[in-house]
C-alpha cells in the first residue's frame, strides 16, 4: 500500500477541529499545519503556546484534556534550531493533536504549561535538563536527570561525544 503525501495546506486543513478553533481564535498563532499518516500537527507560535493550549483544553468542541508527552528536536545547525513537542490526547474523543513550538538558539525559551497541566512539570524538566530550553514560569526549574553540577545538555547536537573534560 503506498503511502499518502502528506499535507500541509492550512486550506485544506482548517476544518480540522483543533485548526479550526484555534485560527478563529487567533489567525496569527497558527504558523503551519501538516497532516501525514492520520496525525495533525499544528505549527504554535511561542507567544501564544499557553493561551491555544488552554483554548484545545477547555473548548467542548476539541477536548485535548491530556498532555500525554513533552519533547524537543535540536536541528543544529538550522535555524531556528529547536523544536518544543507537545503531545495531546482528548480522552472522550480518542484524538490526538500535536504542536510545535520552533526556538531560535539565542533565545530557547517558551512559557511553561505546568498551569494547565501539572505533569508538565517532570517533561519540561527533562527537555531543560537534556536540551537547555527554558520554560518561563516552571515552579520548580532544575536538572531532574543529570547531576546538578553536569555542564552542558547532552542532547544537543554541538555537544561532545565524549562529554566536556
Amino acid at each position: 500500500m503506498a503511502l499518502v503525501p502528506a499535507i500541509t495546506d492550512l486550506e485544506q486543513l482548517k476544518t480540522h477541529p483543533a485548526v479550526a478553533r484555534l485560527l478563529a481564535w487567533n489567525p496569527l498563532a497558527v504558523t503551519g499545519v501538516k497532516f501525514d499518516r492520520e496525525e495533525m500537527t499544528i505549527y504554535v507560535d511561542r507567544a501564544n503556546l499557553r493561551e491555544a493550549c488552554a483554548l484545545l483544553r477547555d473548548d467542548a468542541e476539541c477536548g485535548f484534556n491530556f498532555l500525554s508527552d513533552v519533547t524537543c528536536v535540536d536541528w543544529y545547525p538550522a535555524e531556528p534550531r529547536f523544536e518544543v513537542i507537545y503531545h495531546l490526547l482528548s480522552i472522550p474523543k480518542k484524538e490526538r493533536v500535536r504542536l510545535k513550538v520552533r526556538l531560535d538558539s539565542a533565545s530557547p525559551a517558551v512559557e511553561s504549561l505546568t498551569s494547565l497541566w501539572p505533569g508538565a512539570n517532570y517533561f519540561e524538566r527533562e527537555v531543560f535538563d537534556l536540551f537547555g530550553i527554558r520554560f518561563n514560569g516552571h515552579p520548580y526549574m532544575r536538572r531532574i536527570l543529570m547531576p546538578e553540577d553536569w555542564e552542558g545538555h547532552p542532547l544537543r547536537k554541538d555537544y561532545p561525544v565524549e562529554g566536556y573534560r
